[in-house]
């Protein structure tokens, strides 16, 4: 895991990042509706995520008793889709976001995963900048993929990670 010691940068400790159990559903879709989603999980549908063979589901307490936020994606063979991250917006700005993201990323590597793929919406800079910091890079654009709240449409850029 020499790549992920390299992004992490010195003194960096994951807050106390573990694997989202079903008992989290809520907590998981209050998280997401705060995520700025056209259409955010509900509690239904996080709790059939968690259960999911296929999905890897971590979650970023940082002493607190529920998730400040959590990474999820679904695993296809030695490939892998973030479904979503998302950090409580209190709790953004402090490095937590990083730690869960380098946690999920050693998780997937971990379990065999050697390429990870997402979608970002153009003009969200700050995950920009830290699925870059990670080593994504884009691989693609997709015009009108998000729906917004105003009912228009934004672009999404594809990236992709190598883990292997």
């Amino acid at each position: 895991m020499d790549w992920l010691r390299k992004i992490l940068h010195p003194g960096a400790v994951p807050a106390r990042t573990m694997r989202l159990d079903t008992g989290h559903a809520r907590h998981v879709a209050g998280l997401h509706h705060q995520g700025g989603f056209a259409r955010g999980w509900e509690v239904a549908e996080c709790a059939a995520l968690i259960a999911d063979r296929a999905v890897v589901a971590d979650g970023v307490f940082g002493g607190a008793p529920h998730p400040l936020g959590f990474a999820m994606s679904r695993k296809a063979v030695d490939e892998a889709e973030v479904l979503s991250i998302v950090v409580a917006p209190g709790s953004r700005g402090g490095g937590l976001g990083r730690a869960l993201l380098a946690a999920h990323l050693a998780r997937l590597a971990e379990e065999g995963v050697a390429q990870v793929f997402l979608e970002v919406e153009d003009g969200n800079l700050p995950a920009e900048r830290l699925y870059r910091h990670f080593g994504f890079r884009e691989v693609g654009r997709r015009k009108g993929y998000y729906p917004k709240a105003d009912g228009c449409r934004a672009t999404a850029i594809a990236m992709r990670l190598d883990l292997a």
